[in-house]
Parts: structure tokens; C-alpha cells; sequence
């Protein structure tokens, strides 16, 4: 079993698939990874449609991927999971309109992002799409118009190993230490 700093490391975008379909067990263990992720006043607003019918999956492929980066790719997916967001929930409603933070987005991210933790667990790959057309995906899946749909993650045996993980960045990069832009030491005491 994999140490989580090796899930964290493992983690990459997969967009080569097997064929092979996922076990129904695993489908299962990443959606109860996701269901007891934290939410916003517990609100828990996430939604999730599994699609593994290939017909399905070729037709969001087809009709409601964005154009210039199609995600074609996606067609290869044995499994494909769409994260939506019940935007009736009075928590999200009245909280964002306060702060005027979407939390029902905070909340999918991060669900969605533990169904990418458990399935690299598993040994599976996954791949977040953001660039599809909302409307025409729900028209297919039927999905209410009063749900919100932010991302879908293809979810599959990795075909191919060999793709490079892109460089990240530094700390000292992307952390600051007690405001924006001073240099990052870790807690040194005054």
C-alpha cells in the first residue's frame, strides 16, 4: 500500500486509457472517498453521475466538449465521473452571496480531489476536464437545470507510463511568509 506522500507524488493527468473497465469495488472506494470529504457548514452539495456506457461517453465527447481543445482523449475513458454542485442548499446560497465566495465550488474541488487521491491509490489515472459546454452535457446526462456543473474527471487504467510529469514550481515560488512576497522561511520563532 502506498504511502500517501507517494499518492501525492504518483498523481499525474492521465489521458491514455486501457480498455479494461473499472472494478465496480474501486468505483465504489473513490466515490466513498468523496462522500466524506468537508464541506461548508457539512452542506455536502456534491453530486456525482458515473458513466461508464461507452455510447454515452462518446456522445460527450462528440457534443459538449468545447472546441480548440476538444479532449478527445476522453473517448478512451473507461470511466468517466461528473461533479456537480446542488446549488439549492441554503449554506452555499446565502454564504456566497456574504462573502461572495462560491463554496459549493471550494466543496467539489475538494471531493473531486479526493476521488484523484484514492484512485491514484488504486492504481488508476485521472484527468480533470473543466473545458466542456455545460448545457449541452446536462441535456445528455439529464441533469436538472439547477445544478451546477464545474468538472468531470476521466477515471481509467493508465495506458502509457511514460508521459513526463511537468517540472513545479519552487516553495519559496508559490509561498510567502507573513505577507505577499516576503521570502518563505518556516516558522522560524521571533
Amino acid at each position: 500500500m502506498m504511502k500517501f506522500d507517494q499518492i501525492l507524488h504518483n498523481r499525474k493527468s492521465t489521458r491514455s486509457f486501457h480498455s479494461t473497465p473499472v472494478k465496480e469495488k474501486d468505483v465504489t472506494a473513490i466515490i466513498e472517498a468523496a462522500r466524506i470529504a468537508p464541506s461548508a457548514c457539512n452542506s455536502q452539495t456534491w453530486r456525482f453521475v458515473t458513466v461508464i456506457q461507452k455510447e454515452i461517453i462518446r456522445k460527450i465527447c462528440h457534443e459538449a466538449m468545447r472546441p480548440v481543445v476538444p479532449n478527445k482523449w476522453l473517448e478512451q475513458a473507461p470511466l468517466v465521473i461528473v461533479g456537480c454542485s446542488q446549488l439549492d442548499i441554503v449554506a452555499n446560497r446565502i454564504g456566497g452571496r456574504i462573502t461572495g465566495i462560491e463554496y459549493y465550488q471550494i466543496d467539489l474541488g475538494i471531493a473531486m480531489e479526493h476521488i484523484v487521491l484514492k484512485a491514484t491509490e488504486l492504481g488508476l489515472g485521472t484527468c480533470w476536464i473543466g473545458w466542456f459546454d455545460e448545457r449541452r452535457l446536462k441535456k445528455i446526462l439529464k441533469i436538472p437545470k439547477r445544478i451546477k456543473v464545474p468538472a468531470l474527471l476521466a477515471v481509467g487504467y493508465p495506458k502509457d507510463d511514460s508521459s513526463r510529469k511537468r517540472k513545479r514550481k519552487p516553495i519559496e515560488k508559490i509561498v510567502f511568509s507573513e505577507k505577499w512576497g516576503q521570502p518563505f522561511t518556516p516558522f522560524s520563532l521571533v
